[in-house]
Parts: C-alpha cells; sequence; structure tokens
C-alpha cells in the first residue's frame, strides 16, 4: 500500500486550484463559514470550503429565477452550440477530474477516469437531445381547431447530489435540466465538493450565463433543502441519496407540489442460475460488488446462487477477491479504495459482527485493512438463512452476501423480496429463460450476463422504494420539461376553399 507520506501530496496538488466558494449569479464568494475536506485514504485535510445555509440558498434561487426565462427562451441551437463547447472543456480537463475525484472520494484512479467518461458521456447525450425536441399537432375531436403539444421548461431546480459519484451525478442531473432550458441550483454532498466546484467552473469557463449555474457547498443540508423547498418560486427537485431521505424531501416537496425526481436506495439481487458461464459471473460480480469499494446503490447486494453451481461460483469468487488490490487511489495499481469516511468504516465494522452474529460464515475479509486512511478488506460472506432483515439492507460497503437456492422460483421469490427495485442482474446461458425471468423481475434495471449497466442512451432508475422517475436516455431529458397544449381556434370557412 502507498504510504501517507507519499500520495498526500498528490491529493493536495489535486485540489489545490479548486475554487472553494459558493457559486452564485456568476460569482464565486464566500459567506465566512467553512468546513473541512479529507482525504479518505489518508484522513488528511486537502481543502477548506465554504459552508452555505438560509441566505446563500435564498440568494442562489433568486439567481436563478431572476435568469430563468431567458434562459428558457435560447435558441435551441444556441444553447446546443454551448452544451459542445462545455464538452469539449470537460474533456480537456479529464485527467484533472479525476485526480480531483480520486483526491476527495478516495476511489482508484482507473475508476475516476471511468467515472469520468461516462459522465462526459451523459453531457454529449443531453447537447445533442437539445434540438430534437419535437411536439405534435393533431385535429380537435369536433374540428374548428387543432391541438398542439409542445414543451417548456419545469423551472428553477434543486439538484443534490450524493459523494459516491460527485461527477456523474452532476453531469447527468445538470445535464438534463440545463439542456431542458431549466436553471439549477447544485447542491454537492458534504465530502465530495471539489468535483462539483470544478464541474460548475469548467461551465462558467465555457460561457453559461449568470444565474443559470449556481452551486452550494454545505454542512447544514436540511437548512437548504427546507429553505429552497419552502420557496414557491422552485419548481423541481432532483435527489440521488437514501430512501430515507428522499422520503423526508418529498414530504417537504408536498405543500408547494414541487415536481420531484428521486434516485434512492437499492438491494440489488445477483441472480447467477443453474446454466451460467460461472467464469462469466464472477467476472460481473467482482465488479458489481467491489467497485468503488462497494459504495453503490447498483451493487450486487444479495449474490442469489443456483446450489448446482453455488460451490464453483464461490470457490472462484473468494479466490478473486482475495486477489484485489486495496490501497491509495493514486497508486495505479489499486482495485479497491477506501471507505468515504472513519463513521462509514464503523459502520462497516459493525455490519460484519451483526452477520457474525446471525450465523454467516466470513469467507475472506472481515476486517479493516492496514493504512492511515479508512480501509476495510474486501469481505465474502456466506449465509445459510434468509429470514433477517440484514439480508434485504443495503449494504453499500465492500461485503458480499452468498446465499443458495434450489430451484429458478426459490431465486426469483428472494431476489423480489425487497421494499427496493433499482437493480437486479440475471446470468443464464439461455435466452427465452433470460427475457422470462427478467420480465418477473419487479426492478427498473436487469443487467443479463452483465453487472454494468449504466449508459447514456438508458434511463436510469428505479420502482418502490428505489426511486421515482429516470435519469439518461430519451427519458431523462424529459423529467425537467412539461408538455404544454395549445388549442389553436380554426375557421375553416376563411380558407377560400368553399
Amino acid at each position: 500500500m502507498t504510504t501517507a507520506e507519499t500520495v498526500a501530496p498528490q491529493g493536495l496538488s489535486a485540489a489545490a486550484d479548486v475554487p472553494t466558494g459558493l457559486h452564485i449569479d456568476g460569482a464565486w464568494s464566500d459567506p465566512g463559514g467553512s468546513f473541512e475536506v479529507t482525504d479518505p485514504a489518508t484522513g488528511l485535510v486537502i481543502a477548506r470550503m465554504a459552508d452555505a445555509g438560509a441566505d446563500e440558498t435564498r440568494a442562489a434561487l433568486d439567481a436563478a429565477v431572476r435568469a430563468q426565462q431567458d434562459w428558457a427562451h435560447w435558441a435551441p441551437r444556441a444553447r446546443a452550440d454551448l452544451f459542445h463547447h462545455a464538452y469539449a472543456l470537460l474533456r480537456e480537463r479529464r485527467e484533472r477530474f479525476a485526480r480531483v475525484m480520486t483526491a476527495e472520494s478516495g476511489k482508484p484512479l482507473s475508476e475516476s477516469r471511468a467515472e469520468f467518461d461516462l459522465s462526459a458521456g451523459f453531457f454529449l447525450w443531453y447537447a445533442e437531445q437539445i434540438t430534437h425536441l419535437h411536439g405534435t399537432w393533431a385535429h380537435g375531436s369536433n374540428g374548428g381547431y387543432r391541438v398542439v403539444t409542445t414543451h417548456q421548461p419545469v423551472g428553477p431546480c434543486l439538484l443534490i447530489t450524493p459523494w459516491n459519484f460527485p461527477l456523474l451525478m452532476s453531469a447527468r442531473k445538470a445535464g438534463a435540466a440545463l439542456a431542458a432550458g431549466c436553471t439549477v441550483v447544485m447542491k454537492t454532498a458534504q465530502e465530495t465538493p471539489l468535483t462539483g466546484a470544478l464541474f460548475t467552473q469548467t461551465l462558467v469557463d465555457a460561457g453559461f450565463p449568470a444565474g443559470v449555474v449556481n452551486l452550494l457547498h454545505t454542512t447544514r443540508s436540511a437548512t437548504v433543502s427546507e429553505t429552497a423547498l419552502a420557496d414557491r418560486r422552485l419548481r423541481k427537485i432532483s435527489f440521488t441519496g437514501s430512501t430515507g431521505v428522499g422520503s423526508l424531501l418529498l414530504q417537504q416537496a408536498a405543500p408547494n407540489v414541487v415536481n420531484a425526481s428521486m434516485e434512492l436506495g437499492g438491494d440489488g439481487p445477483f441472480l447467477v442460475l443453474d446454466d451460467a458461464d460461472v467464469d462469466l459471473a464472477v467476472e460481473h460480480a467482482l465488479i458489481c460488488k467491489f467497485r468503488n469499494a462497494g459504495q453503490a446503490c447498483v451493487a450486487a447486494n444479495r449474490i442469489i446462487l443456483h446450489e448446482a453451481i453455488a460451490d464453483e461460483f464461490t470457490e472462484k469468487f473468494v479466490a478473486g477477491a482475495r486477489d484485489l488490490r486495496v490501497g491509495n487511489g493514486f497508486d495505479e495499481d489499486t482495485e479497491v479504495g477506501p471507505i468515504i469516511s472513519g463513521r462509514q468504516r464503523d459502520r462497516v465494522v459493525d455490519l460484519v459482527d451483526r452477520f457474525r452474529g446471525i450465523g454467516a460464515d466470513v469467507l475472506t475479509g472481515g476486517r479493516p485493512a492496514p493504512g492511515d486512511g479508512y480501509f476495510y478488506e474486501p469481505t465474502v460472506m456466506a449465509l445459510a438463512s434468509r429470514d433477517h432483515e440484514l439480508c434485504t439492507e443495503e449494504l453499500f460497503a465492500p461485503l458480499a452476501a452468498l446465499y443458495r437456492v434450489g430451484s429458478v422460483r426459490e431465486a426469483l421469490d428472494f431476489a423480489n423480496d425487497t421494499t427496493y427495485g433499482l437493480a437486479a442482474y440475471l446470468f443464464t446461458r439461455d435466452l427465452d429463460r433470460a427475457v422470462s425471468i427478467a420480465e418477473h423481475l419487479e426492478f427498473g434495471m436487469v443487467g443479463i450476463n452483465r453487472g454494468i449497466m449504466a449508459d447514456p442512451v438508458a434511463s436510469f432508475g428505479g420502482v418502490k422504494a428505489s426511486g421515482l422517475g429516470r435519469e439518461g436516455g430519451p427519458d431523462g431529458i424529459h423529467e425537467f420539461l412539461e408538455p404544454k397544449y395549445l388549442a389553436i381556434t380554426v375557421d375553416e370557412s376563411k380558407d377560400g376553399l368553399r
């Protein structure tokens, strides 16, 4: 593992030139209070960020409201050209973004670069949709008028992003909102504000007008969201995070009937059937489980193995988990970085203790890993029972829980036995079987013989307690648009044809 002394300067240098203030109405400002940002691989402070409260939230929303009408009526081609210019600037800064993400989130540079590429792809996708938003034209049911439908921006939006994929969430949310003609107030996660600041600075450098893009960092997330949602001028909230917080935000949005998109928790089942390609399933399970140290809402949460292949899969999966290289993200050989914070690592320690308490057999790992930061060993556990509440709890950690089943029906029933419905995974060689079982899985997304699904052309989102709405794909931009119906009287007696 790379030492803290070796890596600390890299984390500090990555953060050095990133703005640390709030961005409101086209200018960076500092209200006075600040908070520390730490590198989770070393525990060292790498930046101090301005700390927004209610006053700064109101100021940011004021700016977004002032800019809304002008931005909404930009010509589609002009807005698309601005997007393409911003996309080019993003691409130029690829390595800078990657290093900032690694410095504040701890993820390996290889994962930070992959996140950048996916994020830039979403931004490009929205850029190319701007000039392809079309309405409809129809005759009125009883004649004498025409039915025209078009789309208009929802209005000023509050975008709340999480720490686990700081650039992806910013680009996916802000890209859609801005492309639709909405102004935005972005609130970053306290753990990863630097990526949001660099993203905002890039949009500013590209020429986005004052007030169109506003950015808040805060240690008082509840104050920011409550202040914004209490203001009748806010017309949309888009949030990615836990189901508990999402439910609270929906309650706060209800009095003013604020349009809401929610991408919430997951309990992803990873089904490996008796006819699966076991080597392929193991390869994808390792990625799907341990990417970002397991801190992903779409991670494999319950690995459900048909008894016919369970022994083979378990042996190969455990061997693969043992071989994963844990270390600082700035070490190019690192495959699994640290947990985001000491508090989160303590939660992982407690989770493993709780699993042991219900009889889980820890096959590998199960301990904090050495290092100055917040590391935990990739851990694999086998469970004989599925009756405990832990078996459907979102782990959000480098912990893989293996379960055996005796039939496809048993696998499907266990997969669906959850309040969540974000992502599921299915491995089988039989296409007929794959289609049929996928249609019975109660999830918004199903990966068939693959463990990675995020793609700009696909609609990302879940059902049940995993959220509302979709991000990306043809649906993503429409989350920030409202249909508008025009009834146009047409007096056909004046056409001179009769």
